[in-house]
């Protein structure tokens, strides 16, 4: 299963585009609306807009085999103790070697905005992001059907 963390996620049609090509289901969950698919391993769970709802359903369903899709470093870490491979949409990989440097970069930037040594802009969205997310994801969901155990057959 693919969980994305669909609000503001720059990435769906390449996530579609790849799920679809590896039979993999894909959840997108958000707070607000989201663009309905005839497809049925495309679902669209719609959480309230409580602060971190869609972070927290992602959390307590990710796990072993799963792929995550998420900007948010702390819901990264939350997958990547629950085992599932996570990646941001740029392509970077979050995983136990890094996830917690990837929290204490995120929580410095937190304290330097707030005392105003900061002013926290993101760097745009780029082509090369793009394509690194493609790369990255591809070979996720690879090694994500590698790990599903085969059906119908004798054990």
């Amino acid at each position: 299963m693919i969980f994305v963390d669909a609000d503001a996620c720059p990435v769906k049609p390449e996530i579609l585009k790849v799920a679809e090509r590896h039979g993999i289901e894909v959840t997108f969950v958000a707070n607000s609306g989201l663009r309905p698919s005839r497809d049925p391993m495309v679902h669209n769970v719609i959480v309230s807009s409580a602060f971190d709802a869609a972070d927290n359903w992602i959390a307590e369903r990710a796990g072993e085999g799963d792929v995550v899709v998420t900007a948010d470093v702390p819901l990264a870490g939350r997958c990547v103790a629950a085992g599932a491979m996570v990646t941001g949409p740029t392509g970077r990989i979050f995983d136990k070697a890094n996830i917690g440097m990837a929290t204490a970069m995120r929580d410095l930037g937190a304290h330097l905005r707030k005392t105003g040594e900061s002013k926290g802009y993101n760097a745009a969205f780029s082509p090369r992001d793009r394509s690194q997310f493609l790369e990255t994801f591809d070979r996720l969901c690879r090694r994500a059907k590698a790990m599903i155990p085969p059906t119908g057959g004798q054990i």
